[in-house]
């Protein structure tokens, strides 16, 4: 019997809260991935309002946006090791905390220069919180024993829609940012407060998974030789790697969370494009109202959050390979389909399939990555996350350039391919050993 047939169902209630500290720990995590949508949506919401305060352009906003997607990619990569080192509750319980107060600091930049640094800060630390967060709910999948990774990333959507319903209120009231921010920072507080009440320690963690990841077991030697007839007239080679080492396993990571990452690259290449140019391509291309333009956003933002609420169940009824590869297809034929037809609908329609293909598959991502090798999920996990960040950033970008070339429509298509591609790479999200939470079928 394998792991996700065995695994018990653990009832919600304030019974299953007193008896179950995985439980507990599942609905700590959660926590975090919803403040983290607050804080993104919450400050994406009041980027106008900044903007107008500081009286800055265009292209100085644009650098200064730049920054905060520099430092997130600068946390991510930092903060693998020390989650592999400490455990993921050490490290993302304060860089929550550090994540709600950095995002005062936008409000408060007085100056351009400043406001650049004040989002590096912030985008470190939110960085860093991404990984913590997605390593905890590694390990709670793995002790729940059936998946539940999706659940995860359908609550930071959630949590980006509180956020941006949040700026949007503070907003028609007239306040400003950090008005704004303050409360979402009062909220955070009130929120790791209760999160680092039930989250599980590292020791809780590995008790609830058995064993446990096995500890890294010395080099053995290249001959047979019986320990007790080894001449020990030479010292032992030492078992700590040297900086070199260590430098060239920073920068170069094993080829299979390579390419993990450039699945999450190709995937988020997707939801930048939405982000960026859905509305634009509604308004300009087919002419539509700038009312209307923001619908295909907003579906896809609700396909997407309500693909990752039934993401888990899908997981355990179809194996990640299909799902992924399923998704993929939809996501890609969805979108290649709504641009084709050439008409408003049609385009929101598009966006939508795309929005319900690319939610299920960044999830199995991540739980692929962390689940390769325990020991060093994190690391993992920081390798997957900064490529897929990359793609966010530079594809919008790319596809701008393009459609200066071809136009818009044609632009798009990159996005297809690219999930297309995915689709057709879902096999590398195969667990690699039994008992791995998730099956293929």
């Amino acid at each position: 019997m394998t792991k996700t047939d065995a695994a018990p169902r653990v009832a919600f209630g304030m019974r299953a809260l007193r008896e179950h500290p995985l439980l507990r720990g599942r609905i700590a995590v959660a926590l975090l991935f919803l403040l983290y949508g607050v804080i993104l949506g919450s400050w994406t919401a009041r980027i106008p309002a900044v903007k107008q305060r500081l009286g800055v352009s265009d292209g100085q906003l644009s650098l200064a946006l730049l920054a905060f997607a520099a430092g997130a990619i600068v946390g991510m990569q930092a903060v693998g090791r020390l989650v592999d080192r400490y455990g993921s509750r050490r490290v993302m319980l304060p860089a929550a905390l550090v994540d709600g107060a950095l995002l005062l600091g936008p409000a408060f930049a007085p100056d351009l220069p400043l406001l650049v640094l004040a989002l590096f800060g912030f985008g470190a630390v939110h960085g860093t919180l991404n990984v913590a967060m997605n390593a905890n709910a590694v390990e709670v999948q793995r002790a729940w024993g059936r998946p539940i990774i999706s659940s995860f990333h359908a609550v930071y959507s959630i949590g980006g829609f509180i956020g941006s319903a949040l700026g949007g209120v503070y907003a028609r009231a007239g306040l400003g940012p950090a008005v704004s921010f303050a409360t979402v920072t009062g909220l955070v507080v009130l929120g790791v407060g209760w999160s680092s009440r039930w989250a599980l320690s590292q020791q809780a963690m590995t008790a609830l998974n058995g064993a446990g990841p096995a500890e890294p077991q010395s080099p053995q030697p290249a001959d047979s030789t019986p320990p007790s007839t080894r001449t020990t007239s030479s010292p032992a080679p030492s078992s700590s790697p040297s900086p070199l080492t260590r430098l060239r396993t920073f920068l170069a990571p094993s080829g299979a969370i390579l390419f993990l990452g450039a699945l999450a690259f190709c995937c988020l290449v997707g939801e930048g494009a939405a982000a960026d140019w859905s509305a634009v391509y509604l308004r300009d291309n087919l002419h539509t109202s700038a009312g209307f333009a923001a619908t295909a956003y907003a579906a896809f933002a609700i396909a997407m959050t309500a693909g990752r609420l039934v993401g888990d169940r899908l997981t355990a009824a179809l194996g990640p390979v299909r799902l992924v590869r399923g998704c993929g297809v939809l996501a890609s034929v969805g979108l290649a389909a709504g641009l084709l037809v050439n008409a408003p609908i049609a385009g929101v329609i598009g966006f939508a399939c795309l929005g319900a293909g690319l939610s299920c598959i960044v999830p199995q991502v991540f739980s692929t990555a962390g689940s390769r090798d325990p020991a060093r999920a994190g690391e993992a996990i920081a390798r997957v996350a900064s490529l897929g960040f990359i793609g966010f950033v530079v594809g919008p970008i790319v596809i701008g350039g393009v459609a200066e070339l071809v136009g818009l429509p044609a632009a798009l298509a990159i996005p297809v391919v690219l999930v297309m591609a995915v689709a057709l790479a879902a096999p590398a999200l195969r667990p690699a050993a039994p008992g791995t939470v998730t099956l293929d079928r």
